[in-house]
């Protein structure tokens, strides 16, 4: 396997295992694991997301423009350090599927989506893509059996017609995703927490794509 820095992303709607399959990536491979600024320290925190889920309307452009700054700030990191590192959600996430959705639900007015779409062109016109994108694809009814395992107070808001409509763009949108290689993973019926077979599967899939058939 080659020593040279790699950047892999672990993309996926709410629930899928995002964050959990990062560390696990991270320790498996000794890398840097770069989580949401939701899953970090308390002065990370998102300061926007319960108010968010009380509000939809009067909180969305502040919660995205938030997540986004996160994101540039942290991919921009990565991309300017020497180690390699897997990184918890991507900033195309962030634009073509949060923000679009959060607008086309009228839930973002047109507006804050212009400024918010300026904003995003911006940013990514400085950054690098990752060499891999790893989404994890999962059905609904598992999606919300990891969302209510873990518990989160904020999450408990969250309406399953929202879910949905986050699924579908998260479907078109990896099908379009052209910023460079990209693997599908469908988690249903993996556990990669409690089945090491399970986290090898998705190893292997990985350095087949990022290092070739002989890796």
């Amino acid at each position: 396997m080659t020593t040279e820095k790699k950047f892999i992303a672990v993309a996926g709607n709410m629930g899928a295992g995002k964050s959990t399959l990062v560390a696990l990536l991270a320790k498996h491979y000794k890398w840097d694991a770069v989580l949401e600024a939701v899953d970090t320290s308390p002065d990370l925190t998102n300061p926007y997301l319960s108010d968010f889920f009380d509000d939809m309307p009067r909180w969305s452009f502040n919660l995205q423009v938030f997540f986004l700054t996160a994101r540039f700030k942290q991919h921009r990191a990565i991309q300017a350090g020497t180690r390699s590192a897997i990184q918890d959600r991507t900033i195309y996430e962030d634009a073509e599927i949060f923000a679009r959705n959060l607008y086309e639900m009228n839930l973002m007015s047109e507006r804050d989506f212009n400024t918010y779409q300026l904003i995003y062109s911006e940013f990514v016109s400085f950054l690098t893509p990752p060499d891999l994108v790893v989404y994890l694809q999962a059905s609904i009814p598992k999606l919300v059996s990891n969302i209510e395992e873990r518990a989160r107070e904020y999450e408990s808001k969250i309406k399953l017609d929202y879910l949905k409509r986050l699924q579908a763009k998260y479907e078109a949108w990896y099908a379009r995703y052209a910023h460079g290689k990209k693997i599908l993973i469908n988690v249903d019926n993996l556990d990669f927490v409690e089945r090491p077979d399970d986290l090898n599967f998705i190893i292997e899939r990985i350095e087949r794509e990022l290092f070739g058939l002989f890796a």
